[in-house]
């Protein structure tokens, strides 16, 4: 071995050699790894740096500055900052708790008893991707605001009420629409526990005298608790992190949140702070990381109390008798909250010339002027055209990157495959408003002139959102034996000509699927977008929010309707790909 070989050698980690680095770079999966490895640490590390940064320098967004602790003494020792951080929790827990209560009363009617339409139910699952959480937000401001919100006028006007019996604008009336936003979520994780359920065990319960509610609170509850606590955890970080519903319920209302504080340091005040507002947002971040290493926690501790064997079994169902209609008008209701009437709502302001409390005279008054406006206004083309190039490339981008990552974790056994996992999870738990502030830090002064393009956005969606491609991606290739890479590398097809031929092909329904699910969230994104959004570049969900701020209900409800339906028909298409991949 000459000089330079031994100074390449003495640069290679422990225990490898010349020998051995050439042989891990002549392989195409490796070159591949490293070029994915470099992506997602890009991608994850990358803003999360520029985060620290921004909360550790005394400068403004963009210039040199030097080291202090200031903005983190500024942004905690706020007597305020404990009222702010008390209200996160109390905000955080309390939505947490409504959905899984609701969510676990949905799968159990849902999953477990004979009530009449079970099946309809189960459209919980998909109401994520219908509805813009904002324009569920906004819906129920619709409904419940203490002057002219429809709900409370109806009562006023039944009862001879002198207030309205509900005021949206507090605590309790953000809990209960962030609950409702996070019920379907809640009740994915809860309905998979339920249905992978050995029902032998609730039987030999029965067996022994236990009666239904005896078998539900030592057998069915105790054998889910890592479930709840799995959607409970996961929920929490989702509404801690959530700036959809505080946008239009805790702003209007001083009710302080992590996200509120964020958005009025980043841009609701002059002149802006960005240094505090990324002190604040590393708080929410460490939040973040916590919660969601205690829901990996609680998944992980699922398999040790998993109950499914090879053996095919049904869930356990129970007889409710003449309950069973009762049980089915609670789901009703549930469902009624969450999708049918804030929809209604929707179409309803959609349709009148200006926003009041319908009476007879309402309906002669009918008007189609606010999808008129969609259709004549250039501002609206512009905002669809931004939110189809995000869905578009962005899904793209995404599910390519994800089908990569997961063919690495999946079908390889390089040794640092686990890292990819690592980074993928990373943004995962990255609340939208901190990783905008780190984006921000991070491409003011990019060579390439990202900052205040639509570029920045797509990082973003990118970013944040590649874990549900993955999701997608690898539920699909775990189902591809082996043996059909292995033939086709037995006929003499390399690396890229089996996954072009044989595996992308077979990935296909998958793929697509994922596609169209990352198209509808980045359609509705909000979080992200308004911190990251130019003039040229604005998305749908901040022109619903600033249409909403300036009194145009009307306008956002026909917006709604346009997006739920394109929404609707993509999430059919999505189910019916996931049906083919099936059979």
């Amino acid at each position: 071995m000459n000089y330079r070989t031994a100074a390449i050698g003495r640069t290679l980690p422990a225990g490898w050699s010349f020998t051995r680095a050439w042989s891990f770079l002549s392989q195409p999966t490796n070159w591949i790894f490293l070029g994915v490895t470099a992506v997602l640490a890009f991608l994850s590390l990358y803003p999360s740096f520029f985060l620290l940064y921004g909360s550790l320098t005394d400068s403004p967004l963009g210039v040199p500055g030097h080291f202090t602790l200031g903005n983190y003494i500024q942004a905690y020792s706020d007597p305020q900052a404990y009222r702010l951080i008390l209200t996160s929790f109390i905000f955080g827990i309390g939505s947490s708790g409504l959905s899984v209560v609701l969510a676990l009363t949905l799968a159990w009617i849902t999953i477990r008893t004979d009530a009449p339409f079970r099946r309809l139910f189960e459209l919980t699952a998909i109401i994520p991707n219908i509805m813009p959480p904002i324009l569920i937000s906004i819906s129920w401001v619709l409904l419940l605001n203490p002057s002219n919100g429809l709900i409370n006028v109806t009562l006023m006007r039944i009862f001879g009420l002198q207030q309205a019996p509900f005021n949206i604008y507090s605590l309790p009336g953000l809990i209960f629409v962030e609950g409702l936003i996070l019920t379907p979520l809640a009740f994915l994780i809860i309905a998979a526990a339920l249905k992978g359920m050995d029902p032998s065990l609730e039987e030999s319960a029965k067996t022994l005298g236990s009666g239904e509610f005896g078998v539900a609170g030592r057998i069915t509850f105790p054998l889910m608790r890592p479930a709840i606590l799995a959607a409970a955890t996961l929920n929490f970080v989702r509404a801690v992190e959530s700036f959809d519903t505080p946008a239009i319920i805790a702003l209007p209302a001083r009710i302080e949140v992590f996200t509120t504080k964020i958005w009025r340091e980043a841009l609701g005040s002059f002149p802006t702070n960005h240094n505090l507002a990324a002190s604040y947002g590393v708080g929410i971040l460490v939040i973040a990381l916590i919660f969601v290493y205690l829901y990996r926690r609680f998944t992980s501790k699922v398999e040790s109390f998993s109950t499914v064997t090879g053996k095919a079994f049904r869930p356990h169902q129970i007889d409710l008798g003449k309950w069973r209609y009762l049980a089915s008008g609670v789901a009703f209701v549930l469902l009624i909250l969450m999708v049918v009437l804030p929809f209604l709502v929707l179409l309803l302001v959609s349709l009148l010339p200006y926003y009041h409390v319908p009476t007879w005279e309402t309906w002669k008054n009918l008007t189609l002027s606010n999808y008129l406006y969609i259709i004549e206004t250039p501002r609206v083309h512009r905002a669809f055209a931004n939110s189809l190039f995000l869905a578009i490339v962005g899904a793209s981008i995404c599910m390519f990157l994800a089908a990569l990552t997961s063919y690495l974790t999946v079908r390889t056994k390089i040794a640092g495959r686990g890292l990819l996992e690592g980074l993928v999870f990373i943004p995962w738990a990255f609340p939208g408003t901190a990783l905008a502030l780190g984006l921000l830090w991070a491409y003011v002064d990019f060579p390439i002139p990202i900052y205040a393009t639509i570029w920045i956005i797509l990082i973003a969606y990118v970013t944040r959102f590649l874990p549900y491609g993955l999701r997608a991606v690898t539920s699909t290739i775990i189902q591809i034996h082996k043996e059909l890479e292995e033939a086709s590398t037995a006929c003499g097809a390399g690396f890229f000509a089996t996954f072009r031929r044989i595996l992308i092909p077979l990935m296909r329904p998958g793929i697509m699927a994922g596609w169209i699910i990352l198209a509808t969230i980045y359609v509705r994104e909000f979080s992200a977008s308004i911190f990251l959004y130019s003039p040229g570049s604005e998305p749908l969900g901040p022109l619903l929010y600033f249409l909403y701020l300036d009194g145009m209900r009307g306008r956002v409800g026909a917006l709604g309707v346009v997006i739920s339906i394109i929404c609707v028909i993509l999430i059919a298409f999505a189910q019916r790909l996931s049906r083919w991949d099936t059979k």
